[in-house]
């Protein structure tokens, strides 16, 4: 592989590796001297087996949907590295650290040795071995979704099972506890319990604690659910008539509908969101020629009109939205006004063949700094800079077609 860097360089404090963060180190600093002991005090932050960084420490997980070649690409050395091959693959999703090959009768589990740990005030940032986790049970239709305590592996006849973090994270998978009952929908962990659907034909939102036992009802239904997505504000839910989103308060879960206030055909909903982790706000395609644009904290739905679509997202907090149309260029729009502001060279030379084949739809990553677009046919991924009219900072020429990508460590 090799990277091609366009306009100026990356700075080399990307590159930096420390031991702690200033704000972390503060907090074991206070200790006094009387405090002390002969036992050598763990810091604050430290996990075993990981060097914590300064700054963020993102990889790309690559799946060629053809061959089954996988590959994990370090965006700070800007090195890949070879993992299995994974034959039958036709999905790839990730919960930030783990990426989860899915197949047609199971699921692989791959961690990408990239993640960040957010305590609120402050972050940290982690890089350690790329290693196999193992396989779990569920093909098509399965949905995983995590926090820092579950993974819970939703199959798609509404089963569910929940899978201890602390055993993925030391390499394997351990033994997973089965949820009672079925669900409408993908079992989401939030704030300590999970959130999810009822199976019944009023898809009614409730909350169950960790062992499925169901603690609140919430009083809103969500007619054919489709999309789900967990913000700093709650969880959000796609339904037929908009959003629902489910917040937690002090131990008390409310819901509360955000409506399109207009009628959408089912061709034009919000079937699936894509944002940037820790963003309030959320991308969604509105048919073929337009985007939504869902505000948690604004509670509001704008429909952005565009060309033809073929992936969209956008970091949030004034950040553009930034869409690929189906000429093969990226294009920015203002998401308050609507308005176009920029537009990049033609950068994907197969746009239709991609789109129509079997092989995967090109997607846009977003971190706090760049996103990131694959590009199967040409064999490669764009960084660009989004704050700076979608400038092309680096290329990443690859041997494998990344017809599925998805970014870890944010």
């Amino acid at each position: 592989m090799s990277v091609r860097t366009h306009g100026a360089p990356l700075a080399s404090a990307l590159l930096s590796v420390v031991l702690l963060t200033a704000g972390c180190a503060g907090q074991d600093d206070a200790k006094s001297p009387s405090d002390s002991t002969d036992t050598p005090t763990v810091p604050h932050g430290y996990v075993e087996g990981a060097a914590e960084a300064a700054e963020q420490q993102s990889r790309l997980l690559l799946g060629d949907a053809d061959s089954g070649d996988t590959r994990v690409l370090d965006l700070i050395t800007g090195r890949t590295h070879d993992t299995a091959r994974r034959a039958g693959v036709t999905a790839l999703t990730t919960d930030g650290r783990f990426g989860f090959f899915h197949g047609a009768d199971s699921t692989q589990v791959l961690d990408s040795g990239a993640w960040m740990v957010d305590h609120g005030d402050h972050v940290h940032y982690y890089r350690a071995k790329i290693k196999e986790v193992g396989e779990l049970q569920g093909g098509a239709g399965t949905s995983i979704r995590s926090d820092k305590g579950v993974t819970v592996v939703t199959a798609a006849d509404g089963k569910a099972r929940a899978y201890h973090r602390a055993e993925l994270e030391k390499g394997t998978l351990g033994t997973p506890d089965r949820l009672p009952g079925t669900y409408g929908g993908p079992v989401v962990p939030y704030a300590e319990h999970l959130v999810t659907l009822t199976r019944d034909g009023d898809a009614q939102a409730v909350v169950l604690d960790r062992s499925g036992k169901r603690v609140a009802a919430l009083e809103f239904a969500c007619e054919d659910p489709k999309g789900d997505a967990v913000t700093r504000r709650g969880v959000v839910l796609g339904c037929a008539d908009g959003a629902l989103l489910v917040r937690e308060d002090d131990g008390t879960f409310t819901a509360e509908k955000i409506p399109y206030g207009e009628d959408v055909p089912d061709t034009e909903r919000a079937a699936e969101f894509r944002h940037r982790p820790g963003s309030t706000t959320l991308t969604a395609h509105a048919g073929r020629n337009a985007v939504w644009v869902l505000d948690i904290t604004e509670r509001a739905w704008k429909r952005v009109e565009t060309g033809p679509v073929v992936a969209a997202n956008t970091a949030g907090e004034g950040a553009p939205l930034v869409v690929l149309e189906s000429d093969g260029a990226l294009h920015g729009y203002d998401i308050s006004t609507g308005e176009e502001t920029t537009a990049t060279a033609r950068l994907l030379k197969d746009v239709p063949r991609t789109v129509a084949g079997r092989t995967g739809t090109p997607v846009i990553e977003v971190d706090r700094s760049r996103a990131y677009l694959n590009d199967p046919e040409g064999k490669r991924v764009y960084e660009i800079d989004y704050n700076d009219d979608l400038r092309v900072a680096r290329t990443f020429d690859l041997d494998v077609r990344p017809s599925l990508m998805v970014e870890t460590g944010r």
